[in-house]
């Protein structure tokens, strides 16, 4: 069997045992990798490469800065700022048509916008924004919808842990990766919520509008958003300076927070604790997650089926546009049967190589496939975030699939946004940091 040919099967292997097996994407990668890696060269090979490629990889001083975010956001959520941003937007925008639906979209931007966590938003928003929705007789497809799609721009909104990984891996700044992620996430949120508004417009049973709320309680209500607002204002400032790393800024935005939530009085250390333990939770994933995903690369690489594929693509003369449009097939597709992260750093090998040659800016691309595979987050059928909905809601799961085709134009029409003017959209903001 050739060198490709290998790395092939390798691929068909590693997403049958994800399908028939359940075995989870990191340890999936790490089989898979390691016994194809042994299989190309020799298990003693393998073995030397694991260790070698695990311990590099995980005394990178870089890495810190992934649990530190994690903190960041678990802090806010046991802090129960996820309520308070709910219903300081509620108290603005709820008496719209669809104002519960579009509340709980830019509530989860808010919330995503510290979190970081796509799951975890989802969750959090489930419990707190569907029983609302219930209560004003909104439909499911509304609910399920507004939710998992809020939900998903936890993996764009900075600080994004996908595209911390992304720029660890590629080497990219990531302040210059946040930065560019601005206007994209704008956009994005903007055409959900127009979404919910067109919706709204054509089947205006689906979301009648809640009572109207006082100046005096819209008012009332800003404190908490503020204070989000503020946190989140103190890390971008502080990145777009080059007052400190990416690392520094996570460290000093743990420490706000913490200063925030203990001076509301909104920690207890009880809750504290809580946060800890499932920082480490998810760090853990994280970490097994990008383990894996380095094996597999590195079974990959020795195949020779990133290079063989390049040159492949190369020979066939297709414009540029035709190919970076090839590629994000295969990140939507891939983003709806594996995770996004883990997809993310098994596809990097192959395709990264490929964009840089054609000559696209990496800061942008980074921008571009963190849209496309989180849009496997409301697909099957993997569809992550449509299962944490229908699991905390008790949503039908095929109903909550359905609502999320609603708002694929948002993210198609996003992407196409970015690619038409990559400059305005992206590196206008990523050039400004220093």
């Amino acid at each position: 069997m050739t060198g490709p040919m290998m790395g092939v099967t390798g691929i068909a292997v590693m997403l049958l045992m994800l399908f028939f097996l359940r075995i989870p994407a990191a340890f999936t990668m790490l089989l898979v990798g390691f016994f194809g890696f042994a299989a190309a060269t020799s298990f003693d090979a393998a073995c030397s490469m694991l260790g070698s490629e695990l311990w590099s990889t995980f005394s990178n001083y870089g890495l810190t800065v992934i649990p530190l975010f994690i903190l960041v956001g678990e802090i806010v959520h046991y802090a129960g700022y996820n309520n308070g941003l709910y219903f300081a937007t509620y108290r603005w925008f709820g008496h719209h048509r669809g104002g519960l639906a579009m509340t709980t979209i830019m509530a989860s931007a808010a919330f995503s916008a510290i979190s970081g966590s796509n799951t975890a938003t989802a969750a959090t928003m489930s419990a707190v924004a569907i029983p609302a929705m219930n209560e004003y007789k909104y439909h499911p497809l509304l609910n399920a919808g507004s939710v998992a799609a809020g939900a998903t721009l936890g993996v764009l909104i900075p600080p994004s842990i996908v595209l911390v990984v992304y720029g660890l891996y590629t080497g990219q700044s990531i302040g210059k990766l946040f930065f560019g992620n601005i206007i994209p996430s704008a956009i994005l949120t903007t055409l959900i919520l127009a979404t919910v508004v067109v919706i709204c417009r054509i089947h205006p049973e689906w979301g009648p509008a809640g009572p109207k709320s006082s100046w005096k309680e819209r008012f009332e209500s800003l404190p908490e958003a503020i204070d989000i607002l503020v946190l989140f204002g103190i890390i971008m400032y502080a990145l777009f300076t080059g007052v400190v790393t990416a690392t520094e800024a996570a460290a000093v935005s743990c420490f706000l927070a913490l200063v925030i939530c203990t001076v509301r009085r909104k920690l207890t250390w009880k809750k504290l604790g809580g946060a800890f333990v499932d920082t480490l939770r998810i760090s853990c994933m994280v970490f097994m997650i990008v383990a894996g995903a380095l094996i597999f690369a590195k079974f990959l690489t020795v195949t020779r089926l990133p290079a063989e594929t390049a040159e492949w693509i190369g020979m066939l003369a297709l414009p540029k546009w035709m190919v970076l449009c090839t590629i994000l097939l295969c990140y939507i597709i891939g983003g709806c049967i594996m995770d996004a992260l883990a997809f993310l750093l098994v596809s990097l090998p192959i395709f990264y190589p490929l964009v840089t040659q054609l000559g696209y800016d990496p800061i942008w691309f980074g921008q571009v496939i963190t849209i496309v595979t989180t849009m496997g987050s409301i697909m099957p059928p993997i569809g992550i975030c449509c299962y944490v909905v229908s699991g905390m809601s008790g949503i039908p799961l095929g109903t909550a699939f359905r609502s999320g085709l609603y708002y694929m134009p948002s993210y198609i029409f996003s992407v196409f946004v970015l690619m038409v003017s990559p400059y305005w959209t992206v590196l206008v903001l990523s050039d400004l940091v220093k």
